[in-house]
C-alpha cells in the first residue's frame, strides 16, 4: 500500500492520527478500512466519514491512499514538508510523518 500523508494541525485538545497497514486493510485512528475491493486500475470514491483525501486506487496491485493526519503543533516544528509524506508498506505502523520538535523543548 502506497500511503500519502496529508498534513493537518490541530489543536491541542484533538487526537493525533495513528495508522497501521495489514495487507489491504489499513486502520486509521482505530478504525479498519478493507480496501481488498478497489479493482485493478480502478477507483474507489469514499463516502461519509472516513480520513480519506480523494479517490482510493490500485495500479499493478499496490493501493494508493492519501489520508488525512492530524498532529498538534506544540510538539512538532513549525516548518513541515512542503510535499505530503509518503510511505510504501504491506505490513506494520505507517511511520510518524510530521517532523517533530527535540524532546528537550516539548513541555
Amino acid at each position: 500500500m502506497r500511503i500519502t500523508t496529508n498534513l493537518i494541525a490541530v489543536p491541542p485538545d484533538q487526537t493525533e492520527t495513528t495508522a497501521s497497514v495489514s495487507g489491504e486493510v489499513i486502520t486509521v485512528d482505530g478504525t479498519a478500512y478493507d480496501l481488498s475491493s478497489v479493482p485493478e486500475e480502478g477507483l474507489a470514491q469514499p463516502h461519509g466519514d472516513h480520513p480519506f483525501v480523494g479517490p482510493i486506487t490500485r495500479t499493478e496491485g499496490v493501493i494508493y491512499v492519501a489520508v488525512k493526519w492530524q498532529y498538534k503543533t506544540e510538539t512538532s516544528e513549525a516548518d513541515q514538508p512542503k510535499s505530503p509524506p509518503v510511505f510504501e508498506l504491506t505490513e506494520g505502523e505507517v511511520p510518524d510523518p510530521v517532523k517533530r520538535l527535540p524532546m528537550e523543548e516539548v513541555q
